[in-house]
């Protein structure tokens, strides 16, 4: 008779649905038809045994300074009892790492390749299973950044990347690039290095040549110093093949369209220049927003506002400098993408009086600074008023004097 959960299949096969002690025994399969069996097939016996399952897992994240240790605690229980292996996610060979008579993880000591994704895996002969953390090596130089990107515009290209991770310092990047000549007169040529705004994880290199390769790279840096220079990316401007330099894999180059922004205009007002443009005529891609870059008095290019959202076709620019010469341009980002320069506006300040004459934007004064600017012409203007009032008390008062002498009668003295 067959017990709840149990039944046969169509092949014949006896399906166990749930395993218990009921389960356990020796089984015997008989095939038959109209004309009979050839008798029972050989006994089996079932067993019940437990998969591995964990009884302490590792936390999600560890951090631990350079050269000291660190211990991760991995447990687990099964019938048969299971083995605890650990490994490094992405590793290549033996790792350097030790188990302990816990099976937890030894690192010691703890050095900056061991960073990273490690698992833990219990085995026994009914399962494996895994669990992973991940380990943070603080005090060291940065990581190289990964899926370095290059986007070929014309005369120029796009250059994005993933960070790796800091060391735990504040880390900045620089992009490297130099010209690929076929038969170069000397055994190696310069490259260029251009830094990148701080937070951001593109750049966009100018001037670049037509009909000439370039290969570029990424490097990070923090106080300790430099990190590995990433894989080269060779790639030329837009309208020209990509190729690449063995043993590089080939560059992945996404062919996305993103026009510059329209019919940028600026107009006076009493709060400062509002500008104002049109969205980029032809995108490819979802516009995800704009950033605005100004210059002063023929200066370098700086980046004002680079978070203005894709929606605003409009922006109000305050606080700025009397008797001073500004040039306006935007660009357009999409996703990791960024467009060609607008048009550029010249705005001049010269005799304007709706602008205050100081060398710092309103908004970029500290809150102590702003807060001690007020009280010290508060604190001038009631030194002024008591002065003020002072002065007139005393010449009252120098007055009366002068009136009640001339009003008594002279002193006359006889001889």
């Amino acid at each position: 008779s067959q017990l709840p959960g149990w039944s046969v299949g169509p092949d014949g096969s006896l399906v166990i649905a749930t395993g218990n002690d009921d389960a356990l025994g020796l089984y015997r399969c008989t095939p038959y038809n109209s004309y009979g069996t050839a008798g029972e097939s050989r006994p089996t016996r079932v067993l019940l045994k437990d998969p591995p399952a964990f009884t302490v897992r590792p936390k999600e994240e560890y951090f631990q300074e350079v050269g000291r240790e660190l211990v991760i605690p991995c447990a687990a229980h099964g019938d048969p009892p299971p083995t605890i292996t650990w490994l490094k996610v992405g590793s290549v060979g033996k790792s350097s790492a030790q188990v302990d008579g816990n099976s937890s993880l030894i690192l010691r000591p703890l050095i900056k390749e061991q960073h990273g994704v490690w698992e833990c895996t219990a085995t026994n002969q009914v399962a494996s299973v895994t669990t992973a953390t991940s380990v943070h090596v603080l005090g060291t130089s940065p990581h190289a950044v990964t899926n370095v990107s290059v986007l070929p515009l014309l005369l120029a290209a796009n250059i994005s990347w993933e960070p790796g991770f800091d060391g735990g310092y504040f880390q900045r990047f620089s992009v490297w690039y130099t010209p690929l000549v076929r038969h170069p007169p000397r055994a190696h040529h310069d490259w260029v290095s251009l830094s990148v705004p701080a937070g951001a994880q593109h750049l966009l290199v100018q001037n670049l040549q037509p009909d000439t390769s370039y290969q570029f790279s990424v490097l990070a840096q923090n106080k300790l110093g430099s990190g590995p220079f990433s894989q080269i990316v060779t790639s030329v401007p837009r309208g020209f093949p990509v190729t690449t330099v063995p043993p590089e894999p080939p560059a992945m180059t996404v062919h996305v369209f993103l026009s510059p922004p329209q019919a940028l205009t600026a107009n006076e007002t009493v709060r400062g220049v509002l500008l104002r443009w049109e969205p980029p005529a032809r995108a490819s891609v979802a516009l995800s927003g704009y950033a605005l870059e100004l210059r002063q008095d023929k200066g370098g290019w700086e980046v004002l506002e680079r978070s203005i959202p894709g929606t605003d076709t409009q922006v109000l620019v305050p606080g700025l400098i009397k008797d001073a010469f500004y040039e306006f341009r935007l660009v357009a980002f999409a996703g990791s993408y960024i467009s060609d320069p607008s048009n550029t506006v010249n705005v001049s300040t010269a005799g304007m009086e709706v602008y205050p004459s100081r060398t710092q934007l309103p908004e970029l004064l500290p809150q102590p600074v702003l807060a001690g600017v007020i009280g010290g012409i508060c604190f001038l203007s009631v030194a002024v008023i008591f002065s003020t009032t002072a002065a007139c008390i005393m010449n009252r008062r120098r007055a009366a004097r002068v009136r009640k002498r001339r009003q008594d009668p002279p002193l006359v003295f006889s001889p």
